[in-house]
């Protein structure tokens, strides 16, 4: 059974996952543990694929992109948590914004452009669609308060201002919370999207307890990989002469994404949309609402509280991301053309980001 898993992905995993540990036991040259760990990445990302793809079949598509998501975040939460404790608080906060946008626009737009290359028209779940899009405008919100009142009181003290930070966070924890009871339990029938069947998949199906396990153990050894990159990224970075914003918004965001990256692409060339736009919007709800929050509470622990004071450049860039995602998504259909404007938008604000001062 564990041969019939790995067979696909062993050479690789063997080769990268021991490398980077290697290199990073002799301190070796920062670029390369960052080049190497990143490679090691792309094997388990695939396999996280394969594993969501089974687990939908006994779920359906909701719980399966919720399950790819959240496991797939781990790495996001592990790097931000390590660059927390380091002190790295602007990287932190860009990290965030890159993962927002590197997954409404980035993850999904390249979904719509795989898929659509396939497929004339795609179809996706409008309600999950529309809850999603409004969940993202209400974090949003969440990001421009704090900014807002840091140009306009900031008189008041940064005391003030991680208090309010601290407030914003509970307020975005809890309407997580909620937002799964209302997708889970109470309204969950409007959330299943398409069935899938295990024929489908070109394989024998793997049982639930299995899949799960998989998903799990996957996603522990992204974030083992990706806790590597920390202490290498940003000296890598300094040698390849970008600035620590650009670090974050973009080589943090698109490291750690790598596992929605090749999920949700993998799942729109399947035809199954709806579980590539649940991944893609999932994660990013799960970054604003539920990573960010997390943070915040951890910074308590390191003794050094983080705020949710974003520049004004990366609160415009997300607002205009989750208008754009709410205008793509609204008929519940999809074709490359909508993903190619999704990614030059990413584009765009990358090229912005890459020229900003340090």
């Amino acid at each position: 059974m564990v041969r019939r898993i790995f067979s696909s992905w062993l050479d690789l995993f063997l080769l990268f996952v021991p490398v980077t540990v290697a290199l990073e036991l002799l301190k070796a040259d920062p670029l390369l543990i960052f080049i190497t760990s990143g490679l090691a990445i792309v094997p388990l990302a695939g396999l996280l694929g394969r594993a969501t793809e089974h687990i939908t079949t006994h779920v359906g598509a909701g719980i399966g992109s919720l399950l790819n998501a959240s496991l797939g975040n781990a790495a996001e939460l592990i790097i931000a948590l390590a660059a927390l404790r380091e002190g790295l608080h602007d990287v932190v906060k860009a990290s965030l914004t890159g993962s927002i946008l590197g997954n409404i626009l980035l993850v999904l737009g390249v979904s719509m452009v795989a898929g659509g290359m396939k497929y004339e028209r795609q179809t996706f779940n409008r309600t999950a669609a529309g809850m999603g899009s409004s969940l993202l405008l209400l974090a949003a919100v969440g990001l421009v308060i704090p900014a807002l009142f840091h140009f306009t009181a900031s008189d008041r003290g940064a005391q003030v201002e991680h208090e309010l930070s601290l407030d914003i966070a509970i307020v975005l924890f809890l309407i997580y919370v909620l937002s799964l009871a209302f997708s889970l339990r109470t309204h969950r029938h409007l959330f299943e999207g398409e069935t899938h069947d295990a024929h489908d998949l070109g394989e024998e199906p793997w049982s639930y307890r299995m899949s799960l396990g998989v998903l799990a153990a996957v996603a522990i050894l992204i974030g083992v990989m990706s806790e590597m990159l920390v202490g290498s990224i940003e000296p890598a970075a300094h040698k390849l002469g970008l600035t620590q914003v650009f670090v974050g918004v973009i080589l943090v965001a698109l490291v750690g994404n790598a596992a929605e990256h090749s999920t949700a692409v993998l799942m729109a060339m399947k035809n199954k949309m709806d579980l590539a736009f649940g991944i893609a919007v999932g994660s990013s709800l799960q970054i604003a609402l539920l990573v960010a929050p997390l943070l915040v509470f951890a910074s308590y622990l390191f003794g050094a509280p983080l705020d949710l004071i974003f520049t004004p450049f990366e609160v415009a860039a997300v607002t205009m991301s989750v208008l754009i995602l709410g205008f793509v998504s609204m008929d519940g259909e999809s074709h490359w053309m909508e993903g190619v404007m999704l990614v030059g938008v990413y584009t765009m604000l990358a090229i912005a980001f890459y020229f900003l001062p340090a």
